[in-house]
């Protein structure tokens, strides 16, 4: 019999060989990458001792109890037109405080049954997120007279969502209010009830919201004036499992900036800036209203007073907390990168081809979440560039903090790392003496008041008039003002 001779075969066989070749590589990549993989990448932890700030503080003011439980405070700032502080209760109450601290009054509770908000605070993370006073506020005549903006968890879910996640369930909305007062100087709300803006429909019960404000740096006429800036989280879960923060269609993950006042959106209550870095780029499937993207869970943003520069204390997954400078357009990164490596999952990142995309915008500092100093969970918090000669312990430094730990850090403002914990140290609270994190004297305070010391500190900062930062948490109700420490002891 003659035997049978395939033509193809040397063909085939070549085939095959390429492509044992190409699964070869695949497999020397991927054993690469996950022999790298860590969830602890900064092998020497931040210093205890070195550059090591203290500062005195005071108690300034305490806001009140809710049904026997601490106030749950996320926000603290300065309305200069009335001479006020603002703070808010994550339940829905929002205080004024007088500038010598010795006034609380509850402004009012949007959680009200007047205004149908419907507050949904069950949980830690959930509630009334953060608010802002618009610049004109108390100009009569202006635009903005009278109005202020609200970032809220809502239990009402009846209204049709502007944005959904596409996946997930349907836990409750977030949504942005505006409100507007008769009198802005009078001790209580005077308005109706508020105008909704924008919704946002979860897909999880965590890290939904963020931080909301206004550009105290600009000035009227400039081309970021009166505009608000939104932070959308990636939507919760853990890992953006729905793929949300890198998907320039999708609100979450984002960092939005509105013009509260317009009406070129989608729904028509409010606008959209011109020069926003998506809004004219003839590309249907970028929202026009992101500023930035790639964040996880934006709690806190703030601006440098000197240059305009703006920060982010950008959350986590499980392995790395970090502060990020943001530019209109920038990609931070997640859910491909957590910080400056690359997110492999919740229980690791990869060492390898560290901050290797130019298109994304890496943290000036990081931290990892396992640093001795830290409890396990960690979460960046703050923050406050500290422009004021006040506190010259705290001059020309960008502070943040940590929860639960109740840290507080800093950076050199002027000196700005790129990336890693070298660049990162602690500030101290001088109580009478002994070097205190804020935690042991949230503690402290606890025993005095007769509960249970606090394991968690819950930190934000806030800020006032005159150089004052002040530090607020959600487990003992005072807000306390730092002040120098220097010629006290």
């Amino acid at each position: 019999m003659t035997p049978i001779t395939c033509r193809v075969c040397p063909q085939r066989k070549q085939l095959v060989m390429s492509m044992t070749r190409v699964l070869l590589v695949t497999l020397l990549t991927a054993s690469s990458v996950f022999a790298q993989e860590t969830n602890d990448p900064f092998p020497e932890p931040i210093s205890s001792t070195d550059g090591v700030i203290r500062v005195n503080f005071t108690e300034f003011a305490s806001v009140p109890d809710i049904d026997g439980q601490p106030a749950r405070m996320m926000l603290l700032s300065d309305e200069p037109g009335t001479r006020r502080l603002f703070v808010n209760d994550m339940r829905g109450p929002l205080y004024s405080i007088d500038y010598d601290g010795r006034a609380v009054t509850q402004y009012l509770d949007i959680d009200g049954s007047d205004w149908g908000v419907s507050v949904q605070s069950s949980r830690n993370e959930l509630g009334f997120q953060s608010f802002a006073f618009h610049p004109e506020f108390n100009r009569p005549g202006a635009d903005g007279f009278g109005k202020f903006y609200t970032w809220t968890d809502s239990r009402n879910t009846a209204p049709d969502p502007d944005f959904t996640p596409g996946g997930g369930g349907d836990t409750h909305d977030t949504v942005l209010l505006e409100w507007t007062a008769r009198d802005p100087s009078a001790a209580t709300y005077d308005g109706d009830g508020p105008r909704e803006l924008l919704r946002v429909e979860q897909p999880f019960g965590n890290h939904n919201g963020g931080q909301i404000g206004f550009n105290p740096t600009a000035s009227s006429g400039d081309s970021d004036f009166g505009l608000l800036y939104v932070g959308v989280a990636d939507g919760g879960s853990g890992g953006d499992p729905l793929n949300l923060a890198q998907n320039l269609n999708s609100a979450f993950g984002k960092i939005f900036r509105i013009d509260p006042l317009g009406s070129n959106s989608t729904n028509g209550s409010y606008g959209i800036p011109t020069d926003n870095p998506f809004a004219n780029d003839g590309d249907s499937n970028t929202l026009s209203e992101v500023y930035a993207f790639g964040v996880r869970n934006p709690q806190r943003f703030a601006w440098d007073p000197d240059n305009g520069n703006m920060f982010l204390a950008d959350i986590g997954q499980n392995i790395v907390e970090e502060l990020s400078p943001v530019t209109s357009g920038a990609n931070l990164g997640w859910n491909t990168w957590e910080g400056s490596f690359r997110f492999i999952s919740r229980s690791g990142v990869s060492l390898a081809n560290q901050r290797g995309d130019p298109t994304v915008t890496y943290p000036i500092a990081e931290y990892g979440q396992r640093d001795p100093l830290l409890q396990n969970s960690s979460a960046a918090t703050g923050l406050h560039v500290y422009r004021s000669d006040v506190i010259p312990e705290l001059a020309n430094l960008v502070l943040f903090g940590d929860n639960p730990s109740g840290e507080v850090f800093y950076v050199r403002a002027d000196e700005l790392p790129s990336g890693g914990q070298g660049g990162i140290h602690r500030v101290l609270l001088d109580d009478r003496g002994e070097a205190k994190t804020l935690l042991q004297v949230i503690q402290d305070k606890n025993r005095d008041q007769g509960r249970s010391p606090a394991g968690r500190a819950d930190l934000r900062f806030g800020s006032g008039p005159d150089g004052q930062v002040f530090l607020l948490n959600k487990r003992d109700g005072v807000i306390r003002l730092l002040v120098s420490s220097m010629g006290s002891r």
